[in-house]
């Protein structure tokens, strides 16, 4: 443990003095980056060894008064190191160092090496005032890095359903099925699915800005690769990298939000990139105005998706660092070149890539988290049949307005802007609903409840389970007005976010020590239902009937209208089941008005429970 280490732990202990629990600090401030707390991990300390760590390390607090804002980025700065690929050896730690593969005793000319790191070399924030954190950001250069942020995020998802309007001349001009033709959808779905395996930590080690320069940069070059391909395999192959680059901004820019606002204005934000990552799809109706026209085709979809990705690539290079490590990265080597010092350097600077680490976080703890809690798989499960039920929408909605109402390909894709209004509907009722969250929080003395999440899910569950039934029922015959399947979509988008943004907000409160491996799971399983979903839309809708084919995918909404229901009801046993929960069975009332009717449970008594 450095000098730098022992100072952090000693604020956090100095400003952890006099709390009841320790865990409802942690739950106050953590979603915003994961906790590998894993039983054998040194982070499970106990009490004893806390308080003689308190007591022998007091001098570091002593030395000048810390603001609560500050030790708390000190805190999320300490973390986000420790959880960043490589910064910490594993368990079976590698045998030699990346960097350094012997051991050196000596400078040169016979002068020794220096025995110990100086804590002054350190380079950190001034204070919770310093002008260069990006949360002291002014609120114009907030919205302006918001605005491109989420414009990049919107291409990215646009151009994966913007494709669906060119499948028929597609099919045509390569001579496949329809069937195959969908692949150039679901390749790019896929692409979502593996992207974040590279951009994620990638962005921990580099900063946020470079990773999205170049997958922005990546996704333009495979746009321009789609519109130009002289076979169906190029075409193919260049979708699926178009969608993995296009993972970027949906890896990153979440992220990218946690940095800049504050626990007060990140879920705003966040709302604000999901409406981006949802509306996306549906907004994909101008790809049928586009086919349509005679003198442009189905490789102007792309060509459009293109000069996106190019807009999207320049307006990234005015994007500003937002990653408080590679801000202090970049201020540590502001101060080597004008000091010559070159011992000056930041803690990000010390990381060295371990690609067992980076493979244990993206792959083998997601799955086990899949596997083993059902919170995550149930959750998990009922959010991926959506997400699959969106991209199956680009192929149903034109067999309706298309198929039965006659419409052309441009027209018969309007309705989908019904989809977008309810989504923004939905986006609008989450908002209100945070004054309630927050009161909530407050009379739980700052003591959050997971399932104080799920309100909004229950609604959007039913909503969105009475929009497939009436999409089905209205939409199969042509002497019902097309206006009625059309005003259907207001209510599913409306249940589409409100399930999705709610949902998502569940695993991390419920999960704080594991909520990347949670979200990435959760990626994983999703982009496979996205990728898979539209490959049968035609056969279900064309064998079974339209209005069967609503039928069903409305029973099955139903039947997953309890999921959150019963973790609405029961989430704080279940959540007591868990071994890697980061908040346990004893928070509060799942039903959330008043204090907890017993206090959480303190890094003591997990330690405990290890034992037994």
């Amino acid at each position: 443990m450095d000098a730098l280490d022992r100072n952090l732990i000693d604020a956090e202990v100095d400003a952890d003095r006099g709390r009841s629990n320790r865990l409802s600090y942690i739950a106050s401030y953590g979603p915003d980056v994961e906790r590998q707390c894993q039983p054998t991990d040194a982070s499970r300390i106990s009490q004893d060894s806390y308080d003689q760590l308190s007591s022998t390390l007091t001098h570091a607090a002593t030395l000048r008064s810390l603001h609560p804002l500050e030790m708390e980025r000190i805190r999320t700065q300490r973390t986000q190191h420790l959880n960043t690929v490589g910064s910490r050896p594993l368990i079976g730690a590698r045998k030699y160092s990346t960097a350094t593969i012997r051991t050196t005793n000596t400078l040169g000319a016979g002068r020794p090496v220096p025995s110990n790191r100086k804590e002054e070399y350190i380079v950190e924030f001034d204070s919770y005032e310093d002008p260069e954190h990006p949360q002291n950001f002014p609120f114009p250069k907030k919205l302006i890095q918001s605005a491109i942020l989420s414009f990049i995020t919107f291409v990215a998802s646009f151009s994966s359903a913007v494709f669906s309007a060119a499948i028929p001349q597609v099919s045509e001009n390569f001579h496949v099925s329809t069937e195959v033709g969908i692949l150039g959808i679901s390749l790019y779905v896929l692409g979502f699915a593996f992207g974040p395996i590279l951009w994620g930590p990638g962005s921990e080690i580099l900063g946020r800005r470079l990773p999205l320069q170049i997958s922005m940069f990546g996704f333009a070059i495979f746009a321009v690769a789609s519109a130009t391909a002289k076979d169906y395999q190029t075409l193919m192959l260049t979708r699926f990298f178009s969608g993995f680059f296009a993972a970027g901004p949906l890896a990153i820019v979440p992220a990218c939000f946690a940095d800049l606002y504050d626990d007060a204005t990140r879920g705003l934000a966040i709302t604000v990139f999901a409406m981006t990552v949802f509306v996306g799809p549906f907004a994909s109706f101008v790809g049928g105005f586009i086919v349509d026209d005679a003198s442009l085709r189905w490789r102007w979809t792309m060509y459009i998706s293109s000069i996106m990705g190019w807009l999207s690539f320049g307006l990234t290079l005015f994007l500003v660092e937002s990653y408080a490590p590679a801000v202090l990265v970049a201020k540590a080597g502001r101060i080597r070149r004008e000091t010559k010092n070159f011992a000056i350097h930041a803690k990000q600077e010390e990381i060295e890539v371990d690609f067992k680490q980076l493979l244990n976080n993206n792959f083998s703890r997601p799955i086990r988290l899949l596997v083993t809690e059902p919170i995550v798989f149930l959750i998990t499960l009922y959010m991926s049949f959506i997400y699959g039920l969106i991209y199956l929408f680009l192929g149903a909605y034109p067999i309706v307005f298309q198929g039965v109402h006659g419409m052309n390909a441009g027209v018969g894709r309007l309705p989908f802007i019904a989809l977008i209004i309810g989504q923004l509907l939905g986006g609008v009722y989450i908002l209100l609903e945070q004054a309630s969250y927050q009161r909530k929080l407050k009379k739980n003395n700052g003591v959050q409840v997971p399932e104080w999440r799920l309100p909004p899910v229950i609604v959007g569950a039913v909503c969105f389970s009475i929009g497939l039934f009436w999409f089905g029922w209205t939409g199969y015959t042509k002497s019902i007005h097309w206006l009625a399947p059309t005003a259907s979509g207001i209510v599913t988008g409306f249940g589409i976010l409100c399930i999705f943004l709610q949902c998502f907000n569940y695993l991390i409160d419920t999960y704080l020590m594991f909520a990347a491996s949670c979200i990435a799971a959760n990626s994983l399983l999703r982009s496979f239902f996205g990728a898979g979903f539209p490959l049968f839309a035609d056969q279900m809708f064309h064998n079974l009937g339209i209005q069967w084919a609503g039928t069903l995918l409305g029973c099955l909404a139903a039947v997953m209208v309890p999921i959150p229901v019963v973790f609405y009801l029961y989430g704080e046993r279940i959540r007591g089941w868990s071994r890697v929960s980061g908040l346990g069975d004893g928070t509060g009332s799942a039903h959330g008005g008043g204090s907890a009717s017993r206090p959480p449970r303190t890094m003591d008594d997990v330690e405990k429970e290890e034992v037994v």
